[in-house]
């Protein structure tokens, strides 16, 4: 294989990954049209197309697939080998990437990793915030962090957290206008204000009623994509808002804001950070990880 194809590969399975030459060039810090170039010219010299282009949409042909499926994977272990020989070295060194919803990097995440990182001037860390559940081989994230029910059986799992519960919360004033709900059933009276996940889909609020695990689709004339705007949305009295203890008691201590419903509001499992096992060689990973496990 020529030598400038390796470089080519990799920015063809950015695309692949993301589906989209504007995202994946964000990820690379490259321009769109430098990135098309380059996958044009892979296409040439390999004799075949790689990519079904739309106006809407970029995905994967045949071959394409196949060259994700065969070659990507053998590149993660390239990189990882090359990862662990750097490791060799005297000081933890290299970029460790981190995808979390926004209030668990400001809330979590920032807090821990801001205490140790001077003493590790060669660590790079990157955090991004996403409301979906990430593939963080395909992604190609080194560490996930979320809810521990939602991490896959076959990646290691630390926990970050105890257990987090949740709450439902409004102003006094929006409740001087509106009965405080005390069942699931009195929600679909209520403003309630909606999160839309990365994915598209509408968040449904996970309550107990009862005995009973429930999904309640709330409904309300906002939605937003970030639990931070929903607490502000929440605090202008606007209506409801579904979000973690951490985030609100502040604010109800203050008086701003009133918890209810408290016994249909369930304890999530804990945050957990997720990768896999082969990231576990890095020093820098290990760094990484035991700054922001939890310590009981």
């Amino acid at each position: 294989m020529a030598r400038d194809n390796l470089a080519d590969i990799l920015a063809f399975l950015a695309v692949a990954r993301e589906r989209s030459f504007t995202r994946a060039a964000a990820k690379l810090g490259v321009s769109q049209s430098a990135l098309s170039r380059t996958v044009r010219d892979l296409e040439a010299r390999l004799g075949v197309r790689l990519l079904t282009r739309t106006t809407r949409s970029v995905s994967p042909t045949e071959a394409g697939e196949r060259l994700v499926q065969r070659v990507g994977p053998r590149l993660e272990e390239i990189d990882a080998e090359i990862s662990a020989v750097s490791n060799l070295g005297d000081k933890p060194i290299g970029t460790i990437r981190i995808t979390a919803i926004d209030h668990v990097i400001d809330s979590v995440l920032w807090p821990r990793l801001a205490k140790v990182l001077d003493q590790y001037p060669e660590v790079q860390v990157e955090l991004s915030s996403d409301y979906r559940m990430v593939d963080v081989a395909a992604d190609r994230f080194d560490i996930g962090v979320r809810y521990g029910d939602q991490v896959q059986q076959d990646m290691v799992a630390v926990r970050l957290t105890p257990d987090i519960r949740m709450t439902i919360v409004g102003t006094p004033g929006y409740f001087e206008a509106h009965p405080a709900p005390v069942t699931v059933q009195d929600l679909s009276q209520h403003r309630c204000i909606v999160l839309r996940l990365s994915g598209g889909g509408i968040y449904t609020w996970e309550l107990r009623d009862g005995d009973e695990d429930v999904q309640v689709r709330v409904r309300g004339q906002v939605t937003f994509n970030g639990a931070y705007q929903m607490l502000n949305a929440a605090l202008s009295g606007y209506g409801l808002a579904f979000l973690p203890v951490e985030m609100t008691q502040p604010h109800v201590d203050a008086g701003r804001l009133r918890h209810v419903m408290e016994a249909c509001c369930p304890a999530f499992p804990g945050l957990h950070a997720y990768y896999t096992s082969h990231r576990n060689s890095s020093r820098a990973m290990r760094v990484v990880i035991e700054a922001i496990r939890h310590q009981a």
